[in-house]
């Protein structure tokens, strides 16, 4: 499996993005890190990945606590490329601390235009609305692009180049404070995807996930 390469998906000519995966949360409700949990054929870690190559994505790299080795093991196993790998040091600080240890990660593609920030518990979302969101952004470029669901804000976010390298000296605490922040160059694409309102945080969370979207 390689991480650097697009796969034809919906590469736009003005959108040549990349991808964060975030795999440095404790899981602590779920009681073992999600991202390990069975998907398909694979793994929740490997079903984001796999899906986001076919998607488009020009890069993709995951985020991981540095001290957790279930996960880099997994990443291991499915070939994913050491290089593309951005540890977390302090992953008890909270999300927005692998967004920014992604922000000032020196590995990125010098051809990225955009950032997509990808949570790790949403491998149900359908394909065709990650296609949509990546189109929706190609059509605003300058504007952080997020989707919507009855007017709700949902995940993932896809960020352009002059904000996303924003984000490693932000002095906000989370991600959504850093969004309200930059509301003003905010585009919202409503969307019609029941996956956006689920989220995969306990086992109970699990089960009915994998009942919904088998």
């Amino acid at each position: 499996m390689t991480s650097d390469e697009s796969r034809g998906g919906c590469e736009q000519p003005n959108l040549v993005y990349g991808v964060a995966v975030l795999a440095a949360g404790a899981s602590s409700r779920m009681g073992k890190p999600k991202l390990l949990l069975p998907w398909g054929q694979s793994s929740v870690l490997g079903h984001l990945v796999r899906q986001w190559q076919t998607t488009g994505a020009r890069q993709i790299a995951v985020v991981h606590a540095a001290a957790e080795q279930s996960v880099s093991a997994e990443l291991d196993r499915l070939g994913f490329p050491a290089a593309n790998r951005i540890t977390n040091p302090k992953p008890e600080r909270g999300m927005f601390s692998s967004i920014q240890c992604a922000a000032a990660w020196p590995g990125w593609n010098v051809s990225l235009t955009h950032w997509v920030i990808v949570l790790g518990d949403q491998p149900h979302l359908r394909r065709e609305t990650l296609r949509q969101l990546v189109e929706f952004a190609a059509s605003q470029p300058d504007r952080i692009c997020q989707p919507s669901r009855h007017s709700r804000l949902r995940h993932p976010v896809v960020l352009p180049k002059a904000i996303f390298e924003r984000l490693k000296d932000s002095r906000e605490e989370t991600l959504k404070q850093f969004l309200q922040t930059h509301a003003s160059v905010a585009a919202l694409c409503e969307m019609d995807d029941p996956g956006l309102d689920l989220d995969m945080d306990t086992p109970e969370d699990y089960a009915k996930v994998l009942r919904l979207y088998p």
